[in-house]
């Protein structure tokens, strides 16, 4: 039986690259986060799957995830579409958090794992010391 989880997208999150997604693909990226936030919530169910993975120590009660996505209705794979989201997975309050959603060009260039670790550490203190 898997966690349901209570998914919480982050106001940084909403205010960088959400807002350019949701411009981008006005109502096929509603249905997107939609089945982004249902997926969340069954977070274990996704991590059977290669579509997320534990970034950080998956013993810890926190841990940092990233998942793959495709925009609804679009014919790219969840790979090969370089949409990511990076979620904070709480195990003791059963809370998806998350924390950032992006195109991987938009992080700049340069090491995409390196670039979306700096934005956490820099915008969720909370989080750095785990990263």
């Amino acid at each position: 039986m898997s966690t349901n989880y209570e998914v919480t997208i982050e106001s940084f999150a909403e205010r960088h690259y959400i807002r350019t997604f949701a411009k981008k693909y006005k109502k096929a990226w509603d249905f997107t986060l939609s089945a982004l936030v249902r997926e969340f919530q069954s977070f274990d169910v996704i991590l059977e799957k290669t579509i997320a993975e534990e970034i950080t120590d998956k013993n810890a009660d926190v841990v940092i995830c990233k998942t793959e996505f495709k925009i609804s209705g679009t014919q790219e794979s969840r790979h090969g579409s370089g949409n990511r989201c990076i979620v904070a997975k709480h195990k003791n309050t059963n809370k998806i958090c998350v924390l950032l959603v992006y195109h991987k060009n938009d992080l700049g260039g340069g090491n995409e794992t390196a670039n979306w670790k700096r934005f956490i550490k820099e915008n969720y203190p909370d989080y750095s010391n785990i990263l």
